[in-house]
């Protein structure tokens, strides 16, 4: 009989793999892209929707595949997931003219989508409490090592071999992380078989496939941001007018998408407002390297070698969040928080304030790199596996992960915007003001998280079944 403490490494080693497997194609397609470009023919803004439709897809499964795993059990979706990357994939390789790649590219994401969500509720469904925060905090450093490696991966694989194996190589490795998937995750399914909210998944689709297209057509250079145009203000407009259809749908849906008790709770909602802060924080990143170049220029640093200045950020994220999620078995989530959050904060008025130092650029990115890892990695996760009653685990992870990415959506939206509106005659100050912006959105999150359960506090939950059970 194999050893429980074998079989939980060889899990969560599946599980680790899967979701760097997603996160590595974000990050490693950069190098590709002007070969992709040259070989197709396109401009920049049409060569942007491999971006685009990798984005929205894996929004719109995210929520389908997480409750599809609540309903038919973590082993099968998971393996799915994974095979759906795969065919994404090798529709990208083997694209005969752009609109393939971009077919490709949306496959994948339907794919990477449920990955994470569904890998973060098996942490849940296998290890006890006492060890959830650990394993998460191996799955949260997936995206840092990610982001850290992606460009040297993709480099080295390019500087050997067309950009067509950036791809492939997803497929093989797709194949052995199925076979694995079935024979290691838990295929428990739902007990109670309920049926399927088509017709709130189509409305929460419609919602965010629409708030998306609304903020990537933002244009600083109109009045107010030319929301008052069709393209950018009707969008928005049927965002929010998909979900109020939404909300009333699911108030009388007999088997709702978005069951209410994963909103009735301020420990949920907290969740949330936080997960959305962090990626609107994540998403202020990108403009790092854009400001190190108008305010580091005497350092030497240029186009080129200024994307080198994330690293800081992003080795604190790798390194940052295993040991965050051992901190979190021992203190609990909200210490754990507010700790990161405080980080976060002062790294982003260093940024703002004293940008145009080098040594303060750089301990700046090492401070928000820890303070991002308590916020994108384990301990919203670790919240959420409290929450959540089994049977519904996946589901409140996909929710998060919804979350934060309608935070980074909106982030990079905005900082575009100030940064292009405030800085039309000095670009440096632009920036500052900009990051000053988010350092008061951090602050922000650090007051939220002073009202998040002690550890105490969640240790003595009632799980959420027996609330319902007995309310």
């Amino acid at each position: 009989m194999q050893n429980p403490k074998t079989r939980l490494n060889a899990i969560l080693f599946v599980l680790f793999v899967g979701v760097l497997m997603g996160a590595l194609d974000i990050a490693i397609l950069g190098p590709a892209l002007p070969s992709i470009r040259a070989e197709f023919a396109v401009e920049e803004r049409t060569l942007s929707w491999m971006f685009s439709a990798y984005v929205l897809a894996s929004l719109i499964s995210t929520t389908l595949m997480a409750k599809l795993s609540d309903l038919f059990g973590r082993r099968w979706i998971y393996a799915a997931d994974v095979g759906l990357f795969a065919l994404g994939s090798l529709l990208v390789v083997i694209a005969p003219r752009f609109e393939w790649v971009v077919l490709g590219r949306a496959v994948q994401g339907l794919g990477a989508g449920g990955i994470f969500p569904v890998a973060s509720a098996v942490i849940g469904d296998v290890y006890p409490p006492e060890r959830r925060g650990r394993a998460l905090g191996m799955i949260g450093a997936v995206f840092g090592l990610a982001f850290l490696i992606g460009p040297l991966l993709g480099g080295v694989i390019l500087a050997v071999a067309s950009w067509h194996w950036l791809f492939l190589i997803n497929v093989p490795l797709a194949m052995v992380l199925i076979v694995f998937s079935l024979r290691l995750l838990p295929a428990q399914r739902a007990t109670r078989r309920v049926a399927f909210d088509a017709v709130g998944l189509v409305l929460l689709s419609l919602t965010l496939l629409a708030l998306a297209l609304g903020l990537n057509r933002l244009d600083v250079h109109q009045p107010g941001l030319g929301v008052l145009r069709l393209e950018v203000g009707g969008f928005l407009g049927a965002s929010v007018l998909f979900l109020i259809g939404l909300v009333a749908w699911e108030r009388r849906a007999p088997a709702p998408l978005l069951p209410g008790y994963l909103f009735d709770r301020r420990q949920l909602r907290l969740a949330y407002l936080l997960s959305g802060g962090a990626g609107f924080g994540e998403a202020t990143l990108v403009f790092v390297p854009l400001m190190a170049v108008t305010v580091l220029g005497r350092y030497g640093i240029n186009e080129r070698n200024a994307t080198w200045l994330l690293i800081p950020a992003i080795l604190a994220m790798a390194v940052g969040s295993p040991l965050i999620g051992r901190l979190l078995d021992r203190i609990g989530s909200r210490l754990v928080i507010l700790g990161g959050t405080l980080l976060m904060t002062v790294g982003f008025v260093l940024l703002s304030l004293g940008g145009g130092q080098l040594a303060l650029f750089l301990s700046a990115g090492v401070l928000i790199g820890i303070g991002m890892s308590s916020l994108l990695g384990a301990p919203i996760r670790y919240i959420m596996l409290g929450e959540a009653r089994a049977e519904e685990r996946s589901l409140a992870q996909g929710l998060i992960s919804i979350f934060t990415s309608v935070g980074q959506l909106v982030g990079s939206a905005i900082m575009g915007a100030l940064t292009t509106s405030l800085g039309r005659t000095n670009p440096a100050y632009g920036y500052q003001m900009a990051f000053g912006v988010v350092a008061v959105i951090s602050l922000v999150l650090f007051a939220l998280s002073t009202q998040l359960k002690s550890r105490q506090q969640e240790r003595q939950m009632i799980p959420l079944g027996e609330v319902a059970a007995h309310g």
